[in-house]
């Protein structure tokens, strides 16, 4: 039996981040989520530095990160992660509600491995999550260095 991958939702939105979890539940994903409010929380979690300093070794198999964030924006983040040499193998999917075509060119710039616009019905959205956590989740083999922990019996 495979191991589960862990999966970093980076979300300001308290809505959002119920209906992620309640998408994610919905298909019986049994992942473990972690999840993070702002960029620099993000960045801190990945890094392994302040709160979680102590955190367990490895990288999460896919990061979801929303573009508008408080304190670093989903762009920064991206920059960020993918110029540190540790980090920069981290699958990550923008999960925006920004159909600007400079968010998508500057995401796909600093190469993010995929963009998802959010939809607006609430049924598209959780159908979309589904697809999200099951691709990145189960069907994608992450980078060497994600964190996996054993399945749950």
């Amino acid at each position: 039996m495979s191991e589960l991958k862990r999966i970093l939702l980076v979300e300001d939105s308290a809505n959002d981040v119920a209906l992620s979890m309640a998408a994610l539940e919905e298909i019986n994903l049994a992942n473990e989520v972690v999840v993070v409010r702002d960029g620099q929380q993000a960045l801190d979690f990945l890094r392994r530095q302040g709160t979680y300093a102590g955190r367990t070794d490895g990288n999460p198999a896919v990061v979801l990160l929303d573009l508008k964030l408080p304190k670093v924006d989903g762009i920064e983040v991206l920059a960020q992660v993918k110029k540190d040499p540790e980090l920069k193998t981290i699958p990550i999917v923008m999960l925006t509600s920004s159909r600007e075509e400079r968010d998508l060119a500057r995401s796909y710039g600093l190469g993010v491995n995929a963009y998802v616009v959010k939809p607006v019905a609430f049924p598209d959205f959780v159908s979309a999550l589904k697809e999200l956590g099951l691709f990145w989740a189960v069907v994608n083999q992450p980078p060497p260095g994600s964190i996996t922990q054993p399945p749950r019996r």
